[in-house]
């Protein structure tokens, strides 16, 4: 009998876990009619680009990205944040077959049709019940909703993706109950504003093991809490009722890990961010929250050198880390993004140099309170999930840690361990950022 060889596509994911989740139901559909997925550019017959455009550097990347398949293959179609403005695409690569905007699923999806038909036996399973995943297959992504109803004055998501639409509640418990059937143990939950889930949809409920289930955050994260995995959430608002969801996490049920983007402290430059929640005492709050929770991991981003910020606004940045002590820290320089607000303000730019100078320091302190943070957890016991597998060491998380992001904890001696384990260990070591660790001995 003769062999058809399937229709093959390569692709490339660019930006944040919510692109790549956006990539993993392409690649869901394409597999289910029949698409091979190509490892290289020379094994496809097309390549999608899934591009980030949130701040310059990544346009950049995009464009280079969309560039080198263009030069590798010849067929490239392009998806993403950044195809919601095309003509910036065209004017560097004017011979892409087609580009769609983020979230036009349908759409990539038509134009692979168009560019290569596909070739579909439908007595054949192409896909797993969790479909395609492009992280390994211990941990998923889980996103609740697009796009985003505030407007930020450095952003322009809402621009690129839309204002928020929420995934009915039964539909969101389904997908991750099919995650953790399939092995999955650390679901991460993604959105543009996780804390306002449910908001668009006026909380409809939907049933669930045979319960009415509030399209609500706090009972999303109860009911994932449900399904005996890790549960994460990232990208939370400091929203009053985001209390609630701390004592599930005093019960275990989900992580003690809050990822919120506070991006500065200054209450002047806060309301020049057009920031949601500005007001709120977000330092008497973490304390609330660490007393309810002491093992609490807070997680956070910033950006200084925002237009209008003085050494006054960053003093006060920098007191504000001292008191919070937050866990794991990332900064930003602020960098103009075209179509956002915050050009338009009538505020003095903060120079290149004074940037880079204030995004050290504020690094040095972070790195200074992490040191301090974990170097608490030398003795202690704990449960990791491993990662990877380096030679003598097994590389592992904690739930204080979220892949890709943030630390890792080296397990030296790791006798058997594999990838996607979960492992007893006792810490023997700390630096800024990372654990050593060793495994703890049975009882």
């Amino acid at each position: 009998m003769k062999t058809v060889t399937p229709p093959t596509v390569g692709f490339v994911s660019l930006g944040c876990p919510k692109a790549l989740v956006d990539s993993e139901r392409i690649l869901t559909r394409l597999r289910a009619e029949g698409y091979a997925v190509a490892a290289t550019y020379r094994k496809a017959d097309l390549v999608i680009v899934n591009t980030c455009g949130f701040i310059d550097s990544a346009v950049d990347e995009s464009l280079d990205a969309i560039g080198e398949a263009l030069a590798e293959n010849g067929k490239v179609i392009v998806t993403g944040c950044l195809g919601a403005q095309p003509q910036k695409i065209l004017d560097r690569h004017p011979q892409v077959l087609k580009i769609t905007g983020p979230q036009r699923y349908e759409e990539v999806v038509a134009s692979v049709h168009e560019h290569l038909p596909p070739l579909h036996e439908p007595f054949v399973d192409l896909i797993p019940a969790q479909g395609v995943k492009l992280t390994p297959r211990h941990y998923a992504y889980l996103k609740i909703s697009e796009g985003c109803n505030h407007h930020c004055s450095f952003c322009i998501i809402p621009s690129m993706r839309g204002r928020l639409v929420s995934r009915p509640i039964g539909e969101v418990l389904r997908e991750a109950e099919q995650l953790a059937r399939a092995g999955v143990k650390e679901i991460l939950v993604i959105s543009q504003d996780t804390s306002a889930y449910g908001v668009d949809l006026k909380y409809a409920a939907q049933p669930w093991r045979d319960a009415e289930r509030s399209a609500r955050f706090y009972d999303l994260a109860a009911a994932l809490g449900e399904l005996g995995v890790w549960i994460r959430l990232h990208y939370v608002y400091p929203y009053p009722h985001v209390d609630e969801v701390i004592q599930l996490m005093a019960d275990g049920r989900v992580l003690p890990y809050l990822d919120i983007p506070f991006q500065h402290a200054s209450a002047r430059i806060l309301k020049l961010m057009k920031r949601p929640a500005a007001a709120e005492n977000t330092l008497e709050r973490i304390a609330a929250w660490r007393r309810a929770v002491p093992d609490m991991t807070i997680r956070s981003t910033f950006i200084v050198g925002f237009p209008g910020e003085t050494e006054q606004d960053f003093a006060e940045l920098l007191d504000w880390l001292r008191t919070a002590q937050l866990d794991r820290v990332g900064c930003f320089e602020y960098s103009p993004v075209e179509g956002a607000a915050a050009n338009a303000l009538n505020q003095p730019q903060v120079p290149a140099e004074i940037k880079q100078e204030r995004r050290a320091r504020f690094m040095e302190l972070a790195a200074q309170v992490s040191a301090e943070r974990l170097a608490r957890k030398i003795g202690r016991d704990m449960t990791v999930l491993v990662d990877r597998i380096d030679g003598k060491i097994a590389v592992a998380r904690s739930s204080s840690d979220a892949p890709e992001i943030d630390g890792v904890v080296r397990i030296r001696a790791p006798k058997g361990l594999a990838v996607g384990d979960w492992a007893r260990v006792q810490i023997t070591r700390a630096d800024a950022y990372d654990l050593e660790a060793k495994l703890s001995p049975l009882v």
